[in-house]
């Protein structure tokens, strides 16, 4: 698939950490529990880190108690793009980026939980960037 943003994997490299590299290029997964997102409250909108397209808001973003940010919407569904993936031996869907095509989780539907989609968008924390609100009290320039 052809993205609005497409760069060599030398110029990936040199705008991100090797860390962010390895999840967003590489298809890689952070550790569970490990990330800055996964128990954020703060109100604003989380944007791809690779390119800064804007993904999901706060007010989507639920807790699973799973580990990493769980959302059950995207902004928008030409957001993101969705990719079967049976690598772990079981069917799972990869969700990435639709601007750059950058890696940033699954989606899982089914699993009970109390949202209006039924459906769990379970996104590495390092994939993303939060914009907090600045009308929220606390936030920055608020």
């Amino acid at each position: 698939m052809a993205y609005e943003i497409e760069k060599t994997d030398e110029q990936w490299r040199a705008q991100l950490s090797p860390a962010e590299f390895q999840v967003l290029r590489q298809a890689g997964t952070e550790r569970a529990w490990t990330g800055e997102y996964t128990e954020t409250k703060t109100t604003g909108v989380y944007r791809c880190r690779a390119c800064r397209a804007e993904l999901f808001r706060s007010d989507t973003k639920f807790d699973s108690h799973c580990g990493w940010p769980s959302f059950y919407a995207p902004l928008a569904e030409d957001r993101v793009e969705y990719i079967e993936d049976v690598s772990m031996g079981m069917k799972r869907v990869e969700v990435r980026c639709g601007s750059c095509g950058s890696h940033l989780g699954h989606v899982f539907e089914g699993e009970g939980y109390g949202t209006p989609t039924d459906q769990r968008y379970c996104i590495n924390s390092i994939s993303l960037t939060l914009e907090p609100d600045p009308s929220e009290p606390g936030a920055a320039g608020a």
